[in-house]
């Protein structure tokens, strides 16, 4: 599998990212299943793995922790903070206080003394940007993590992040984690161009769209898994937009067979394909769906077949509102009063 360069950090990272997050309560309870899985995640080339605390409340990075003790120097680890772990509200956040708690319970779960990329699950509007970028380089300074990252941050948040960085002389943030796929495109407006420009990884998660993009989704489907059931505006069949949804996937499914490839297939080559993408992140539940979605790594779509799905899905835009992982503070109705 060939290897691309995270960002400016001259680190090598696979183009496909192991996603853990279904390993676990969540999603695939068998631990033994669970690491079979990673290690065949593992041997097929894959040398970089994401995962977070929040996942099964720990579960998922103690699954991972048991998998890859004994190969740690031939991965690159991502683990991410600041979503809620438990009902205490210091126990959540970007605040130094948690982030240097938190670190060690990331730490002793994964069994490992060093995390490679420690990065900012979602921005918490009451702390300061500053106050976070300091205590992630604490961390730096300390060895207990390499490089920092975030997830869903906008355009204009990483260029404060950026600035903040460059006026402290803090560590700054390497990677973004967004999400993308083919029905959900609106970093192309401004998150992927902003991340090109100050030369950082972007680790796009959700290629697959929560599985509207497996090939297997209907107008019968309803969502199995507790992750999914948390998302139910994403799945509600009755709602115009996600029949919409529905239309373009059969679109794209006569697409695929037109080029010769799997709906998963031409779905992930579509997100590695753009420039600005460093890897993928899948998120595979069973070892079937691990192996069906391998040979995307090696997928390298045609401008022809590019140019197809840009007029079944317009670039740029998300068809779902509710697939968007942004907003959510900016549009809250206290911010939205004139």
């Amino acid at each position: 599998m060939q290897q691309r360069i995270l960002g400016t950090t001259g680190v090598s990272v696979s183009p496909l990212a192991l996603g853990a997050m279904m390993f676990g309560a969540w999603g695939n309870q068998d631990h033994a299943d669970s690491v079979k899985i990673i290690h065949r995640a593992l041997d097929s080339g894959i040398n970089f793995i994401d995962t977070a605390d929040i996942y099964a409340a720990g579960e998922s990075e103690e699954i991972v922790g048991e998998a890859i003790h004994d190969r740690r120097e031939d991965i690159v680890l991502a683990t991410k903070f600041s979503m809620p772990m438990g009902d205490d509200p210091n126990h959540r956040g970007t605040s130094r206080r948690w982030i240097m708690q938190e670190v060690e319970n990331s730490l002793r779960r994964l069994r490992t003394d060093h995390i490679d990329l420690y990065q900012m699950h979602r921005p918490h509007a009451d702390t300061h940007i500053e106050e976070t970028l300091s205590a992630l380089t604490d961390l730096v300074r300390q060895g207990k993590v390499r490089y920092i990252g975030a997830s869903t941050l906008s355009g204009s948040e990483i260029v404060e992040s950026q600035w903040v960085s460059e006026r402290r002389n803090l560590e700054r943030f390497v990677a973004e984690q967004p999400s993308y796929s083919i029905l959900a495109r609106e970093i192309e407006v401004d998150v992927l161009p902003t991340t090109q420009r100050y030369g950082m990884g972007t680790l796009t998660y959700s290629p697959l769209a929560a599985g509207w993009l497996s090939g297997s989704w209907n107008k019968d489907s309803s969502p199995t898994s507790p992750a999914r059931k948390r998302m139910e505006g994403r799945f509600d069949m009755s709602l115009p937009e996600n029949q919409r949804k529905l239309e373009v996937v059969e679109q794209l499914g006569a697409l695929a067979d037109e080029a010769g490839l799997s709906m998963i297939e031409l779905s992930i080559g579509f997100v590695l394909r753009h420039p600005g993408v460093t890897s993928a992140i899948i998120g595979p539940r069973t070892m079937e769906q691990l192996e069906s979605q391998l040979p995307a790594a090696d997928v390298v779509l045609s401008d022809d077949v590019l140019n197809r799905i840009d007029e079944i899905t317009t670039p740029g835009m998300t068809i779902n509102p509710q697939d968007t992982n942004y907003g959510d503070v900016e549009l809250a109705p206290a911010k939205r009063r004139r």
